[in-house]
């Protein structure tokens, strides 16, 4: 499938091998590749797997193989914590937040 020029994807680099890895990070970390995985509006046409130009809302050109069009965000801060809901109306009431005394 083609991906026009323009589109927002993803691409994705190494940029140590394993073996390139500084001696002085963790024995578990050594043992893989440093990755960057970066997003940008493609340069050229071109085709998922193939290796590309992109240039970042920064505006700095980036190279590498494309994996992904229309990548999304999918981080999150994890599971909720009901005690932290309940720590905020306590100092929210303590402060003088109506709402919560």
């Amino acid at each position: 499938m083609k991906i026009n020029k323009g589109s927002w994807v993803q691409i994705h680099k190494i940029i140590l091998k394993p073996e390139e890895r500084s001696p002085q990070v963790p024995e578990d970390t050594k043992k893989v590749p440093l990755e960057m995985w970066v997003k940008g509006l493609l340069e050229e046409d071109a085709e998922i797997g193939a290796e590309v130009t992109i240039r970042t809302l920064t505006n700095r050109l980036e190279r590498g193989t494309l994996v992904k069009v229309n990548p999304h965000y999918s981080h999150s801060f994890g599971e909720l914590v009901p005690e932290i809901l309940e720590v905020s109306r306590i100092v929210k009431s303590y402060l003088g937040d109506e709402d919560y005394a």
